[in-house]
């Protein structure tokens, strides 16, 4: 069966390819609002689903693009493992294809790694319907495991992810989180200042004045590690972590549901606070800032200063996207990826415009 879903996603890839006709790759579409809105013929990846292989000894799982993020979850934790990068789903059918293709990861991500960092191997279909495999589903084979970062967080733009393999770690057997009240300066300072300790955080989040901290691990290091942060107990520490990851927290829901422009300010995790005329939320020890512009947030300027401080702003939800969703590239990058999409997908019909108008 799925061999023969296989063959039919061939078929579509080749007769697009034919006739130069646009594809846009879903899964189950709970990531369409990140990039660019795209037109094209819907290739539908929900059917190509399931579970390959999981051995938890080797602490890999390799699952169809089409297999919810929720399943994959479930068959982990009830072998007591986890994928570490913790990455955000917007929505129960969301799918590993759309996790790998967006690149996206969650509030764990300083401390166990990104999501190009757990993949290990992926299978795909480029833009002349050819199946490719790179990489392998073993952390010691890693043969063509450059293409398979390369793939992660592509967007879908280079092929039609089919397979992928990734890496697992062991869920922490203790979890806690801590909740101080300070002004965000304070925050930045006091998350850089744990950052350069043997501290067991997994994920912080200063908002509104107050910053949470979780610690994971074994339970007498976050035991000392509560003690020395102080604080109060948080009591609904896991369904805080989830509505951050999920962006279901009040900062991100309010926004999406208006339309309101969500910026995404990736910067070096000391840079200092800035007013951009809107409301931050800020993760990842001070290095991702969350925006909620308001009428005073001007594009330029949030690019700019997110430039200056080492980084880059996508406009990452909202309801007009005229400014651009990513940041411009230097015109050598640009020109090296306009090659890598017309090597991968020679037709350009695989996602086209879903970063930039070209590519």
């Amino acid at each position: 069966m799925s061999e023969a879903i296989l063959g039919s996603l061939q078929a579509r890839i080749r007769a697009a390819a034919a006739a130069k006709t646009p594809l846009v790759i879903r899964g189950a579409g709970t990531r369409d609002f990140y990039g660019q809105a795209i037109d094209g013929d819907v290739l539908d990846m929900a059917p190509y689903a399931g579970i390959v292989d999981y051995d938890p000894t080797e602490l890999v799982v390799t699952a169809r693009a089409g297999t919810r993020v929720a399943e994959i979850d479930a068959a982990l934790q009830a072998s007591g493992q986890m994928l570490g990068c913790e990455p955000p789903r917007f929505g129960a059918q969301a799918t590993l294809g759309g996790l790998v293709a967006t690149g996206l990861s969650g509030p764990r991500r300083p401390y166990a790694g990104a999501v190009r960092d757990i993949v290990l191997g992926v299978r795909l279909l480029d833009g002349k319907g050819d199946d490719l495999a790179f990489g392998g589903r073993v952390m010691k084979n890693v043969a063509g495991f450059d293409i398979a970062r390369l793939m992660t967080g592509a967007l879908g733009t280079l092929g039609v992810l089919t397979e992928v393999s990734l890496k697992c770690l062991p869920l922490p057997k203790a979890e806690t989180t801590r909740v101080l009240e300070c002004p965000v300066d304070v925050a930045i300072r006091m998350m850089n200042e744990w950052g350069g300790k043997s501290l067991p955080i997994s994920a912080t989040c200063h908002y509104a004045g107050h910053l949470a901290v979780r610690l994971s691990g074994s339970p007498p290091a976050v035991v000392a590690a509560a003690t020395r942060i102080g604080g109060s107990a948080m009591a609904e520490g896991p369904q805080f972590w989830e509505r951050i990851r999920d962006q279901s927290h009040p900062h991100f829901r309010a926004a999406i549901e208006t339309g309101a422009p969500i910026w995404r300010l990736s910067v070096k995790a000391t840079a200092p606070h800035r007013d951009l005329g809107g409301e931050k939320l800020i993760e990842w020890g001070g290095a991702l800032r969350w925006l909620v512009a308001g009428p005073r947030t001007d594009s330029t300027e949030v690019r700019g200063w997110a430039k200056g401080n080492g980084g880059h702003a996508t406009l990452f939800h909202a309801a007009d996207k005229s400014a651009g969703a990513f940041h411009p590239l230097p015109e050598a990058v640009h020109q090296l990826h306009r090659r890598l999409k017309s090597t991968f997908d020679p037709a350009g019909i695989l996602n086209r415009g879903r970063f930039y108008p070209d590519f």
